[in-house]
């Protein structure tokens, strides 16, 4: 049986910069079909720039097949560049992740919650008060694990390996912020390593 996949989220679930193949859903789907697992093409709701109100804006909009196997969740970092409390954040992402549940047919263990990478540790953030930055990204994924648990669904930790790659080029997409496939490809491993 061929199984579904919908990815939800901002410029870090379409890859910005990269190819399309880069990105983190379609890796994804390249390892489990290699590991003998089939899956369509995953059905992408993201968008540059989206904050969780607004991704929780698109999902109303959009229509979606009954249920799908695997949904992944990775939002919030615009929420934090815009200056958006923290608790804001936990309550929408509460109820993107209720949403995310429903969607894989009531099962909090097919859904993958990826927290949020810290861009205060890229070039693009040089002129920034990264410290601050590192500070709300922290508040916003304590939250954000908090949730994940509560809801029983998988919290995948990114976080820590990007900041040690966030200032190398080899990791970064030519913006000096965005991750590059080279990136995307250790969230996959993690990602990977829980769903086989």
């Amino acid at each position: 049986m061929i199984k579904t996949f919908l990815a939800l989220g901002d410029s870090y679930t379409i890859g910005e910069q990269v190819p399309l193949h880069e990105s983190f859903p379609y890796q994804l789907l390249q390892l489990l079909r290699n590991e003998g697992h089939s899956y369509y093409a995953p059905e992408i709701i993201a968008k540059t720039g989206w904050t969780t109100d607004e991704l929780n804006e698109q999902i109303n909009k959009t229509n979606f097949l009954p249920q799908y196997d695997l949904v992944t969740l990775l939002i919030g970092v615009n929420n934090q560049y815009r200056g958006r409390h923290w608790y804001e954040y936990k309550l929408e992402l509460m109820h993107l992740m209720q949403r995310a549940i429903y969607f894989a047919g009531g099962k909090s263990q097919n859904v993958y919650v990826l927290n949020i990478p810290d861009w205060g540790v890229t070039p693009f953030a040089k002129d920034r008060d990264v410290q601050r930055i590192a500070y709300e990204i922290d508040k916003y994924n304590e939250q954000c694990k908090i949730v994940t648990e509560e809801l029983k669904c998988h919290y995948i930790d990114i976080t820590t390996a990007q900041r040690l790659d966030g200032n190398n080029i080899d990791f970064l997409a030519a913006d000096g912020l965005h991750p590059n496939g080279r990136e995307y490809a250790k969230w996959v491993e993690k990602l990977a390593k829980k769903i086989l």
